[in-house]
């Protein structure tokens, strides 16, 4: 496979190797010389990155909320 450098330094990695690698839009890659070449090595997702957005929109304190109760309940069905 070739690539071409643009005048503002930028290499497309062809899609095949980006679907192969899972490398998505922001994937960040250690850049190293090594005897003339060139190494590139994308770095992995950081734990937090993997999680953000994850879960917008989910109510956990509702279901917490409920689930106290609901141990209340419980508690109080046992003890009568």
């Amino acid at each position: 496979m070739l690539a071409r450098l643009s005048s503002k330094g930028q290499v497309v990695i062809p899609k095949a190797v980006r679907k192969t690698l899972g490398l998505r839009r922001g994937t960040q890659f250690r850049v190293q010389l090594e005897e003339g070449r060139i190494i590139l090595e994308p770095m992995g997702i950081s734990p937090v990155d993997a999680l953000y957005g994850k879960y917008a929109g989910a109510d956990f304190l509702t279901d917490l909320e409920e689930e106290h109760r609901q141990e209340i309940r419980n508690e109080a069905a046992i003890r009568s």
